[in-house]
């Protein structure tokens, strides 16, 4: 019930965004306030400074210079440069009043070109504010050659600010005229700038942005920003606390701006990157927009309004199942595009977004209110989003992809029950739900009654690959059980009716009908599930073959029991123990419960996505986990006859009573060819029922120390998926008595027989009558099969071995001192077998 995590692409689209906004919100001060009187012009920076920053020392050693040439100033006439305020406005020319050829009045809002200063050479530029303490926004670009910086003086000669590259606010005094002496930077040397201003308090010229620009339906507004045009403003009219959506501006430079209030403070809306804005202050509101290097640029300036949203498409709420004509859809723009619908509640309640699979990969959602106010995230409630109040709420949706993308979307109530299927019982043994899904976008809804305190299981699975997505609600359209628990199945809290919500998650184009199978389930009412009692060792399973996937246990006594549940294939069938308030006991095979009574047994009991119905028949070995009635086996399996026995059924266990004590080591002897159920599972533990080894690898490739209370027991069944049949096997001691018959040290050594009743010998060598490393040999005589071999010193350890399966082979082993015990295993055919051993220091004979 936990949905996947984000795409990666959402979360590094995320990442840069928080970036972006990081550095428009430090860009933001650019309209904030006054610049210090003592502030001094510096170069270009790599990245926009945020202030009109003081310039760093000259060079100790000055730059190459050369001759300055002739003054070429551009425009009607020599010595008038060019003006322009990107808006296509008339500005009066400026006079040429000083050395360098350039300067004179410069209109608010106009650009003015300077084609050539040279050496030290100063222009002079006049500017005129009509209001006192104004911000003069600023811009001195340079275009070629050496770099240029300003100094602003105020009418009575006092130094003002310095203006450099980027848009610079230089706070003024009284209403007056002001200058701008433009020089180089560095006073050698020729270049060529643009000057650019414009008046924060008193702007030349505003933009009214009227109210249908303010629809998600208005196209915004488009135009270009020309080349070092300090700013140009825009103006409007909206009421204080209006919730605006700022989109990027685009266009191929960097442009940005910021919304001033009536009283000139800024509302902290970069207009740069996507964002929402507040307007806290007063209106009416100016808006800047500039670009941040002074290059031409275009841009298309949108802002619509979240609150009290118009130009959203309604959307009506849909009811559960197929939601006919209540689907919205549309094309998002790519790059933070945004979309709306309009959604209208007659109450308070619940709903869930429903947008289709591939659009739902890029698009990210959000619900407002009337006022602006956020009420719901895709992150936090793709299950459900509760609407407080009745009234009308904005569904936004916004583009994380580069290209545009086309979508669906269904939004429907959680608190109704219109469209919801037929209501279910929760029993065992009834049929699996069929759900059919029909539009991309659909919601459906499955009724049942429950108790208070009952735990309820849901388990779904499509019927074609596919992703499902489930939770349960109550009649209200509240989600229960949202928080991750290590506990199976949802607590109800109450008596009444509930539903299940579900949907498929991927739709692929020209699909109609797509269907995944349900079952909802009681946890703590096991209606309709076989009851089975404890059954015995060395006999068929006690739970007979079924189909429902669970079992009442009746158990009669508190302690721990051997559960295991089998198919007809006899392979494992993984399941969970419940008791009767439906919280976990355990996980077969081995389970310990804490007083007699019943106990729930469901296969793949908190896997949800796991539908198992009646078609799986399976039997239950259910035992107590201590073995009783086995039967005794000898520790000199390799003189006696093996153990027959045969698994009749799958899930069988079979008990067998070691004869050897505590403290001893013992190991598994097993027919070389022996397959399928001749080779079961061993296990041996003992009389307090601690696990000591199994036939994986201590009994078969090592040895197994009995340690413990005895007596000691092997239990046995058949390996997964191999079905039942016959065993033969025994045990032999590798420690101390009985001793096996000595191995002569000739070259004739002993000669062996061996056959179905007799598929192990045994051979000891006396501490001197061997050296420190032996080479063995066998070697087939007569019959069939093959051998392998093992060495144990006289403490039980496995030394040497066991080898593989051959005809004839000699190893070498190096042992420590003592007696040796010598293992041959043969295939359980008829067969002679020729055993020596020699000094493996000595030469072959």
């Amino acid at each position: 019930m936990v949905r996947s995590t984000l795409p990666n692409l959402r979360r590094e689209r995320l990442a840069r965004l928080s970036v972006a906004a990081a550095v428009a919100a430090a860009a933001a001060s650019v309209l904030i306030g006054p610049v210090p009187a003592t502030a001094a012009p510096s170069p270009a920076p790599s990245t926009p400074p945020t202030t009109t920053a003081a310039p760093p020392p000259a060079p100790s050693t000055p730059p190459t210079t050369t001759a300055a040439p002739a003054k070429a100033p551009t425009g009607a006439a020599a010595g008038e440069p060019t003006k322009s305020n990107g808006g296509g406005k008339p500005t009066s020319s400026p006079g040429n009043t000083n050395s360098g050829g350039c300067g004179g009045t410069l209109a608010l809002g106009a650009t003015a070109s300077c084609a050539s200063i040279s050496g030290e050479e100063q222009d002079a530029w006049t500017v005129t504010t009509t209001v006192a303490q104004d911000t003069l926004l600023a811009r001195l670009r340079g275009v070629s050659g050496e770099g240029v910086s300003a100094r602003v003086t105020g009418p009575d000669g006092d130094h003002t600010c310095h203006i450099g590259p980027y848009l610079n606010e230089c706070q003024l005094g009284a209403a007056g005229t002001y200058t701008i002496t433009v020089s180089l930077y560095y006073g050698s040397g020729e270049g060529a700038y643009t000057l650019s201003v414009e008046s924060r308090n008193a702007p030349s010229e505003c933009d009214t942005l009227p109210e249908n620009f303010f629809s998600f339906a208005s196209a915004g507004r488009s135009g270009t920003l020309p080349a070092g045009l300090a700013a140009r403003c825009f103006k409007f009219s909206q009421p204080t606390g209006t919730v605006l959506h700022l989109a990027d501006p685009g266009g191929a430079g960097d442009v940005q701006g910021h919304i001033l209030d009536a009283q000139y403070q800024p509302m902290g809306c970069p207009v740069r990157d996507t964002t929402e804005c507040t307007l806290t202050g007063p209106g009416p509101y100016r808006l800047f927009l500039h670009e941040t290097y002074g290059n031409e640029s275009t841009y298309t300036l949108r802002m619509p309004r979240i609150s009290n949203a118009v130009g959203c498409p309604a959307l009506p709420l849909a009811s559960f199942g197929d939601p006919g004509a209540a689907v919205g859809s549309g094309s998002v723009p790519a790059n933070d595009g945004v979309t709306c619908h309009a959604l209208t509640s007659a109450a308070a309640g619940a709903v869930v977004v429903r947008f289709n699979q591939f659009a739902e990969q890029y698009l990210g959602w959000n619900v407002y209110d009337a006022a602006g106010r956020q009420i719901c995230t895709e992150y936090d409630s793709w299950r459900s989003c509760a609407l407080p109040t009745a009234g009308s709420y904005t569904l936004l949706a916004q583009n994380w992809e580069w290209q545009p993308v086309t979508y669906q979307v269904a939004v429907t109530s959680l608190d109704r029950a219109d469209g919801c299927a037929t209501a279910t019982g929760l029993a065992w043994d009834q049929p699996t739900l069929e759900v059919h899904q029909t539009s991309p976008v659909q919601t459906n809804c499955q009724p049942f009654q429950g108790e208070a305190g009952e735990r309820v299981m849901v388990y779904r699975a499509p019927n074609a690959y596919n992703q499902i997505f489930s939770w349960i609600v109550d009649g209200q359209g509240a989600v229960l059980c949202t928080e991750s628990s290590e506990e199976d199945g949802c607590a109800l809290p109450s008596t009444g009716t509930f539903r299940v919500v579900s949907y498929l998650s991927y739709w692929e184009a020209g699909t109609t009908d797509l269907t995944y199978r349900m079952q909802v389930r009681s946890l703590t009412d096991p209606t309709g599930c076989p009851t089975v009692t404890p059954g015995t060792y060395n006999a068929a399973p006690a739970g007979a073959l079924a189909g429902v996937r669970c079992r009442v246990l009746d158990l009669p006594s508190a302690g721990t029991y051997r559960v295991k549940a089998v198919g007809t294939d006899n392979y494992r069938q993984y399941a969970s123990v419940y008791d009767a308030t439906g919280h976990k006991v355990c996980m077969e095979v081995w389970c310990q419960v804490p007083a007699a009574g019943t106990y729930t047994l469901v296969l793949g009991g908190g896997a949800p996505d796991e539908v198992i119905g009646g078609d799986l028949r399976y039997t239950l070995a259910l035992l107590p986990w201590m073995p009783s009635a086995c039967r005794p086996v000898s520790d000199t399996g390799w003189a006696d006859a093996p153990v027959q026995g045969a698994f009749t059924t799958p899930g069988q266990y079979d008990c067998l009573q070691l004869a050897s004590p505590s403290g001893s080591r013992i190991v598994e002897l097993l027919p070389g060819d022996a397959t399928g159920a001749g080779s079961p599972e061993v296990t041996v533990m003992n009389s307090t029922g601690e696990y000591l080894c199994d036939s994986s690898w201590g009994l078969r490739q090592y040895r197994c120390d009995l340690t413990g209370q005895g007596p000691f027991f092997a239990i046995l069944n058949t390996r997964d998926g191999v079905p039942p049949g016959a065993y033969s096997l025994a045990f032999a001691r590798t420690d101390g008595p009985p001793a096996c018959p000595v191995l002569p040290g000739d070259t004739t050594g002993a000669t062996v027989t061996t056959g179905a009743g007799r598929f192990a010998v045994c051979f000891s060598i006396p501490a001197e009558q061997r050296a420190a490393s032996e080479s063995f040999t066998w070697k087939r005589t007569s019959g069939t099969g093959d051998a392998r071999l093992s060495v144990f010193d006289q403490s039980g350890h496995r030394y040497c071995g066991p080898t593989g399966y051959a005809v004839e082979r000699t190893i070498s082993c190096s042992l420590p001192a003592g007696a040796v015990t010598v293992i041959l295993e043969t295939d359980a055919v008829d067969a002679t077998y020729q055993l020596t051993h020699r000094d493996a220091s000595l030469p072959a004979a």
